[in-house]
């Protein structure tokens, strides 16, 4: 009679590891295996910062600049004129007071320059 390899030690093992491993990968990576990567600014913006940054309530990157400025500075990112996009590129990378900083994993460098031009290009079209 020969033995099931699932009920070896070794096999449980192995196949424990690989429960492990799996269940600790992000889902949100940035880019899953198979999926192309994204290189449009307005595509980042609206996966990574979109839903801190958005107009309405149940944004807290909003609510927190609001509060901030008082008024004084629009609290909605795309409408604000005073940023560079290296201002962007170094807040998106290293964070912010409550905002994290976005990895490299999470953002690449190119999402990033293609991220801080979307958004600096709203700022030079803004009145």
């Amino acid at each position: 009679m020969m033995r099931s390899t699932m009920r070896s030690p070794r096999s449980r093992a192995l196949l424990a590891l690989v429960l492990l491993v799996a269940l600790g990968t992000p889902a949100h990576a940035a880019n899953p295996a198979g999926a192309a990567p994204v290189t449009s600014g307005q595509a980042v913006y609206d996966r990574w910062c979109a839903p801190c940054h958005a107009p309405g309530p149940g944004h807290p990157g909003t609510q927190s600049l609001q509060v901030k400025y008082a008024g004084k500075i629009p609290s909605v990112l795309l409408e604000r004129t005073d940023l560079s996009a290296a201002a962007v590129a170094a807040f998106v990378r290293h964070g912010v007071l409550s905002m994290p900083p976005f990895r490299k994993t999470e953002i690449t460098d190119a999402e990033l320059s293609a991220l801080a031009a979307y958004v600096a290009g709203h700022f030079k079209n803004t009145p």
